[in-house]
């Protein structure tokens, strides 16, 4: 083997970037991070990665990925950044905490130690905000978050606040705080226009100084080495064996799973069809967790073609069919769709994602070669309670395009258009599924007793040591939420607790 560290981690996203900048606190230890894509300096991010209105980044940040949505959308995209600093350099930099109620579900999978209270203490100790109650928000964190005011919206953004509001949703001014359940403008990891990536905000100048620190850019791993059931290394696409004392993986919800897979961990029965000799039976990529998302869109009227900032106004509520006190719905407003969609030049999207869907999915291998894209699988809407929520949101944001507060700046109805009835409605929802790019739960961490866990509530694979898996697909149950804030979170915590000084 050659090169090598006491760490090896793969991939520089939302976590690998965070856990490069803590774990390297400790001179004593030496870590080497591995980037598929490249691996820029702080100052050397091209536009569509700064830009926060640009969603998602240009081909040569993203993977390609593509997957089966559903029954009537069998092939939609599913981006992924291939880039230092993750999906947090090419999202549409929404920062939003998991709430109380999410993080209860992942104790029930038997994470004791995943306690809300320890949770929302990690959250503010990261959040550097001049917003919101101090009692719930953090001032001196690496991570900036800034919360969109009414009046730095866009005019149809304004006017869509104003229609929920007229339709009697209470107004929310703090979506990280104890009441989120309304309207309002959102929290975003943007400073001046600028998107804020791991990236530049945990892998600093300063960081990325330090001796014990190696960052390698266009890596793509292969697969984990073994020594019986210890793993000692990773082995590149060209074949390179690159020698650790730990591997991390922090691939994201579908590279994590794939290397695993490639590596003899995951189902012992999928790993004989591709004839890859079983290290560890454990059920990977069985539990894929997603968000259905689907975009009702409007073409703006010619005299209020303003589309920045892209990103501004998200109402959040419970569905009729709610349980608990969840709050299972988003109706994400931007202007994220491309302009020359639009016969004015402009447009708004009302898009509506079901954020806490019955419906799980899968990730396989299609073969060994890591260069070729696992088969994804995301089965939205296959529990019929997902398909009346999503019809039952759809039929909302139309309601709400109505209101004379937003309808005044709406030329016509792009997506599904207005030539399809509320009989139709149902059809065109599931034969136009999007991802809200959410996924988790393909590595699923979980306690001794939990039959689908992957990994303990320190991202340890089960059964294996000198391996872990830090990322969105250690999440046992996908938070109603945007995730580029709890996976960094979930990176902190497994950072203090793994390797504490």
């Amino acid at each position: 083997m050659s090169g090598g560290a006491d760490v090896v981690i793969v991939g520089g996203g939302s976590a690998g970037a965070v856990l490069a900048s803590r774990l390297t606190e400790d001179p004593t230890r030496s870590v080497l991070l591995v980037e598929a894509g490249r691996a820029y300096g702080v100052d050397e991010y091209p536009d569509d990665l700064l830009d926060a209105a640009h969603v998602p980044a240009s081909a040569v940040h993203e993977w390609g990925y593509t997957a089966r949505g559903g029954a009537a959308s069998p092939e939609i995209d599913a981006p992924r950044a291939k880039v230092l600093g993750g999906c947090s350099a090419h999202n549409a930099t929404v920062a939003m905490r998991a709430r109380p109620s999410d993080i209860r579900e992942w104790e029930q999978h038997g994470l004791d130690d995943w306690t809300v209270e320890e949770v929302m203490a990690t959250y503010k100790e990261i959040e550097n905000t001049p917003d919101g109650d101090e009692a719930y928000h953090g001032r001196t964190g690496p991570f900036p978050i800034r919360v969109r005011k009414y009046e730095e919206l866009t005019r149809s953004l304004r006017g869509f606040i104003d229609a929920a509001a007229a339709e009697g949703f209470p107004l929310v001014d703090d979506f990280n705080g104890p009441n989120p359940s309304g309207v309002g403008g959102y929290p975003v990891n943007v400073i001046d226009g600028v998107r804020q990536n791991t990236g530049v905000v945990y892998l600093t100048d300063e960081v990325r100084s330090r001796p014990n620190l190696e960052i390698s850019g266009d890596v793509l791993v292969d697969r984990v080495l073994f020594d019986q059931r210890r793993a000692i290394g990773v082995v590149t696409e060209s074949g390179a064996e690159i020698a650790a004392g730990e591997v991390i993986l922090s691939g994201g919800s579908y590279g994590s799973p794939a290397i695993l897979l490639r590596s003899g961990v995951g189902s012992a029965a999928d790993l004989a069809e591709l004839d890859i000799d079983v290290v560890a039976d454990l059920p990977v990529g069985q539990r894929l967790h997603d968000q259905p998302f689907y975009y009702n869109a409007y073409a703006l009227k010619p005299g209020a073609l303003d589309m920045r900032p892209a990103v501004g106004a998200l109402l959040w509520r419970q569905s009729t069919e709610a349980r608990g006190d969840e709050l299972d719905m988003h109706v994400a407003v931007t202007h994220l769709m491309a302009p020359e969609y639009s016969p004015t030049g402009g447009a708004i999207a009302l898009s509506v994602a079901v954020v806490k869907p019955d419906s799980r999915g899968t990730l396989a291998l299609r073969s060994r070669d890591p260069r070729e894209q696992p088969e994804i699988d995301c089965n939205y809407l296959a529990e019929e309670r997902d398909a009346r929520r999503m019809l039952e949101g759809v039929r909302l944001t139309r309601k709400l395009a109505r209101n004379p507060a937003l309808a005044q700046f709406l030329e016509l109805e792009i997506l599904p258009g207005d030539a399809v009835g509320d009989d139709q409605l149902a059809d065109a929802i599931a034969s136009n599924l999007a991802s809200y790019g959410h996924p988790t739960a393909t590595v699923p961490m979980g306690g001794p007793d939990d039959p689908w866990a992957v990994v303990d509530s320190d991202g340890a694979v089960k059964g294996i040591d000198g391996l872990r898996v830090v990322d969105a697909s250690i999440m046992p149950v996908v938070p109603s939420v945007a995730l580029n804030t709890t996976t960094i979170m979930i990176a902190e915590r497994i950072a203090r607790a793994a390797y504490p000084g």
